[in-house]
């Protein structure tokens, strides 16, 4: 079995997920990792939005012939859990995770992967980018600095979701 996290499946919500593992993100410090989904709506020409809290959503129409349903909002959060095995030399704010297969696991090199929430996030972005999938309006919300406050719930725009 390759040891290379692009090798899974689905490839969509992989290759996400490994660019997540490239850019910091710790709380605090998901500045990148917000460029990262707004430079994404950007080039896929999806609506998106900002609030004052940080948090963003972007917004993906019906497709033809399902605009009556009801619409679902997908939530994840920017921010990862930075934590290092005692003698492994990282910086969060920094470096890129070093994520591998191992077996039936996919892991990081002496640091959390940040699955929690990048699985999440990788998702949102997979869904948003297909062309394959019949839906209502969807919504996908990345909310900011939950893992130490939950400052992106909290300071979440009432009228910021449809």
């Amino acid at each position: 079995m390759s040891k290379n996290i692009l090798s899974l499946k689905p490839e969509s919500v992989w290759k996400h997920f490994y660019a997540i593992t490239q850019i910091p993100h710790p709380s605090g410090h998901e500045e990148r990792i917000r460029q990262y989904v707004l430079e994404f709506a950007q080039q896929h020409g999806i609506e998106h939005e900002t609030d004052s809290a940080g948090n963003i959503v972007l917004r993906k129409k019906a497709t033809a012939g399902l605009e009556d349903r009801k619409g679902i909002i997908m939530q994840a959060h920017l921010d990862m859990v930075p934590q290092k095995n005692s003698d492994k030399n990282f910086n969060f704010e920094t470096d890129p995770l070093q994520p591998y297969v191992d077996g039936d696991w996919l892991t990081a090199d002496g640091t959390t992967l940040g699955a929690d929430n990048g699985i999440g996030l990788a998702a949102i972005l997979s869904v948003m980018e297909s062309d394959h999938l019949e839906h209502g309006p969807i919504e996908g919300l990345f909310t900011m600095t939950e893992e130490t406050g939950m400052d992106g719930a909290f300071g979440l725009s009432p009228t910021i979701l449809q």
